[in-house]
């Protein structure tokens, strides 16, 4: 696949030699030229100096064969941008935007175009082993009605099947993280301890879902 890449910092040119080492052909975008010396002297691919969301400048860089697209420069305006000219005008499937602004990332997601707050990402990710409590919403549907999310379960949960937490919160578990590992439960799995369980929920319910996972289960017969 021929890729474009529009941004030639740490994240472009990682991306785009390690695009490269996977056997695709890959042009990387930017404004200032002394920035490709970060793709080294190994790197094949394209070097186009110009404005990431110019036609012209996505032309030269093989936007019309492309089978993706990232944005990922250092301006949230120029990603989302030029992702929207390299989807809408272009016609390239696989388009995705770095973000530094989540609260933009969200309204992005809606419009249609995949989006990475790294920044934000990072945080939540600190913030998920320094605070474990509540929900921490990992994807949302694009009307934003359905999220999933990461949720604090309570130690009562733990030697209780799935299909117990799912009946008495009312979510679908999506899956769990056992000791590093994604694994797919069934109904007849059992939670164990350290296990992290991710689950889609409705967005208007997550307090209703996170009160219930904190809470552990129902006391027997006092349903």
């Amino acid at each position: 696949m021929h890729i474009v890449i529009m941004g030639c910092g740490r994240v472009g040119s990682a991306l785009a030699q390690t695009l490269e080492q996977q056997g695709h052909t890959v042009a990387v975008i930017d404004r200032d030229p002394t920035s490709f010396r970060r793709l080294g002297s190994s790197f094949g691919g394209r070097r186009v100096t110009g404005i990431g969301f110019d036609q012209d400048t996505l032309r030269e860089a093989g936007i019309e064969e492309a089978g993706a697209f990232a944005a990922v420069s250092s301006g949230d305006n120029s990603n989302i941008i030029a992702a929207r000219v390299a989807r809408e005008m272009f016609g390239v499937e696989n388009v995705a935007a770095r973000i530094y602004d989540p609260r933009r990332a969200e309204v992005y997601q809606r419009l249609g175009i995949p989006t990475v707050a790294t920044v934000r990402w990072t945080a939540d990710q600190m913030l998920r082993r320094l605070l474990p409590a509540g929900a921490e919403p990992l994807w949302r549907d694009p009307t934003g009605g359905v999220q999933l999310a990461e949720v604090h379960t309570s130690a009562a949960w733990v030697g209780h099947k799935i299909s117990r937490l799912q009946e008495e919160t009312g979510v679908r578990v999506a899956f769990v993280t056992r000791l590093g590992e994604a694994i797919l439960p069934s109904s007849q799995t059992v939670l164990q301890e350290g296990d992290l369980v991710h689950v889609m929920m409705r967005t208007d319910e997550v307090h209703k879902v996170e009160a219930a996972f904190a809470k552990g289960p129902e006391e027997e017969g006092g349903h």
